[in-house]
């Protein structure tokens, strides 16, 4: 339940709180003193969209704060908890900022968090009813979701299913068009990999190979030129000529060093290292002896390394710049042309679970419109009733609940169901469409209310309405803001016996214009406007007995100080008296 809203620079409010409790709470002021301004602040703080054209004149930022009593709201202080805010004594914070410029910050428990989660937090505890739902509710979208919301868990739980079903028929269906459509492209790519894969399959090249066959060609190319040059060098190493050569100049200067070793130790160290190098100097003469030897020329085997590297190149220039780049190709086409060539199991799979979901779909469709057809009669009786209590006895409310029924397809696809043997329009709610109907008068057949009923009728239809559904949903708050705009005489006294009835179960805030509906208020709040046209920091003021008694009769004659409208307001607030929601001391009747 909400105990307290504080209002900052929001519209013409400057600074107000306003303390709440049981019952019924009805706020009335005069034109433009920003009684709507009320529900505005409520909508801020579920979360609703930010108008930084709400903001006051001159003002940076407008602030609205709620302090919630939690005692009873378990769940709600889970919520709390979960978005990071604390529950102290037994109450929570919610806060909404909306700046000038636009920008918006929420809090909740005092921990800041972001507009949404204020709005998760904060929506199951209060209902707001406006002028604007009444129009809302004529859509035919509205109405089938007021008589879901009427049929409550039973239907709910059904429709969660059915429209998980719906949202994977949607994908799947989606898929499956995809995957057929592109048949043809699918096959083209399929017979290019084909190709590909055989191709580098017939010519098989192997990791490496490419730079192995470059150094090869290279040395078959010049084997003439290798040999002369490996000749020549051995020549110089090791002459057979008898030709100088190196082994024999690495000889005579060893010698040199050998014949003074005696004179100095260094001497024979370089001698020594001299004798290293002539064996070494043998050992190399004989490798490149060895090499000129081998060295053939070979036109044959060119002739194949330079054909190897031909079709190595054509594999390059199709599958990628380098040979383990083609290879990588071909490991990466032998898996795509795997999942190509399961197209027909893919599409085989998709038609089953088409198929599958379609005939769940069907049977969760069928529950659908049992359960609202069910529930469809006893909101009917339900709002007839309700409106019996609000000056309209001989008026009937119906709720159709009619499916479009189309032609048999030829392949099940699309936004349609095959229900109970008939195929049936269907969307993700199911396959019904709900329509209010109205036979106002006796003997009248039952019309849409859009064209059954007259300004006064609809805002008592749609009050009627509100409260039944109010009655199915767990909220602690309900604000109605001018729901009885059209409504007047003994019908006004109706509708607000009828709030005050349903502000025993809950508590209930209605922005109101009406002294018959203000009459039955436990806790009566005018918003006073200023002189210069602003509300004051005391704008919101929670009136006693002789206050609402005067404020009464300026509601009812326009002026304050009328001997008859006085008259006429004490006997409003005595006739009100036996059906208020709240004893005196603020108890809730039984």
């Amino acid at each position: 339940m909400l105990e307290e809203l504080r209002i900052t620079s929001l519209g013409v409010i400057d600074s107000s709180a306003l303390e709440l409790g049981p019952g019924l709470t009805v706020i009335t002021g005069e034109t433009g003193a920003g009684k709507t301004m009320v529900v505005t602040a409520l909508g801020l703080l579920l979360g609703g969209r930010a108008d930084s054209g709400a903001v006051r004149a001159g003002a940076t930022r407008a602030r609205v704060e709620g302090v919630v009593d939690a005692t009873s709201l378990p769940g709600f202080r889970d919520s709390v908890e979960e978005a990071g805010g604390a529950v102290e004594d037994h109450r929570v914070v919610l806060a909404r900022n909306v700046a000038a410029e636009g920008r918006s910050r929420a809090w909740v428990g005092g921990a800041a968090v972001p507009v949404t989660t204020l709005g998760e937090v904060a929506e199951p505890l209060v209902a707001v009813h406006g002028q604007s739902d009444q129009h809302r509710l004529l859509r035919p979208g509205a109405q089938r979701t007021a008589l879901d919301r009427f049929a409550g868990r039973a239907l709910a739980a059904v429709a969660t299913e059915y429209a998980a079903a719906w949202g994977e028929l949607v994908a799947t269906e989606r898929d499956l068009a995809e995957v057929v459509g592109s048949a043809r492209e699918r096959a083209r790519e399929a017979d290019q990999l084909r190709f590909g894969l055989e191709e580098i399959e017939t010519v098989d090249p192997q990791p490496g190979e490419d730079a192995e066959l470059a150094a090869e060609e290279s040395r078959l190319g010049f084997a003439d030129t290798l040999r002369t040059a490996a000749e020549q060098a051995r020549e110089a190493l090791s002459s057979e000529e008898g030709a100088p050569d190196a082994l024999a100049t690495s000889s005579a200067a060893r010698q040199h060093l050998d014949g003074v070793r005696e004179h100095d130790p260094e001497a024979g160290k370089l001698a020594d290292r001299i004798a290293e190098i002539a064996y070494l100097l043998n050992d190399v003469a004989a490798d490149v002896a060895s090499y000129a030897a081998r060295l053939e020329t070979d036109p044959a085997r060119l002739a194949a390394v330079s054909e190897r590297r031909a079709a190595l190149t054509a594999l390059t220039r199709k599958y990628g710049e380098t040979l383990d780049e083609v290879l990588a190709w071909a490991e990466d086409g032998a898996g795509r042309l795997l999942d190509l060539d399961g197209t027909d199991e893919r599409i085989t799979e998709l038609e089953g679970r088409r198929d599958e979901l379609r005939g769940r779909l069907g049977d969760l469709a069928g529950r659908l419109t049992a359960l609202r057809s069910e529930a469809a009669t006893a909101l009917g009786t339900a709002v007839t009733a309700e409106l019996k209590a609000l000056a309209m006895p001989h008026a009937r409310v119906s709720v159709a609940v009619r499916q479009q029924e189309v032609d048999a397809p030829r392949a099940p696809a699309g936004p349609v169901l095959e229900v109970g043997g008939r195929w049936l329009r269907a969307t993700g709610d199911g396959v019904d469409e709900v329509e209010l109907l109205l036979a106002a008068n006796t003997g009248s057949e039952p019309r849409p209310l859009h064209k059954g009923a007259s300004g006064g009728e609809l805002s008592r239809v749609m009050l009627a309405l509100e409260v039944s559904l109010a009655e199915t949903d767990p909220v602690p708050t309900f604000v109605f803001d001018e729901v009885d705009a059209g409504v007047g005489g003994k019908a006004a006294i109706e509708v607000g016996r009828r709030l005050a009835r349903l502000a025993r179960a809950a508590q209930v805030l209605v922005v109101t214009h009406l002294p018959q509906v203000a009459a039955y208020a436990d806790r009566h709040v005018v918003v006073h406007k200023a002189s210069d046209g602003t509300v004051t920091t005391s704008g919101l003021v929670v009136l006693d007995d002789a206050a609402r008694e005067k404020e009464l009769s300026r509601m009812l004659a326009g002026v304050e100080d009328s001997d008859s409208a006085r008259a006429h307001a004490r006997e409003l607030l005595e006739t009100a008296a036996p059906d208020r929601a709240c004893l005196p001391g603020g108890r809730v009747r039984g």
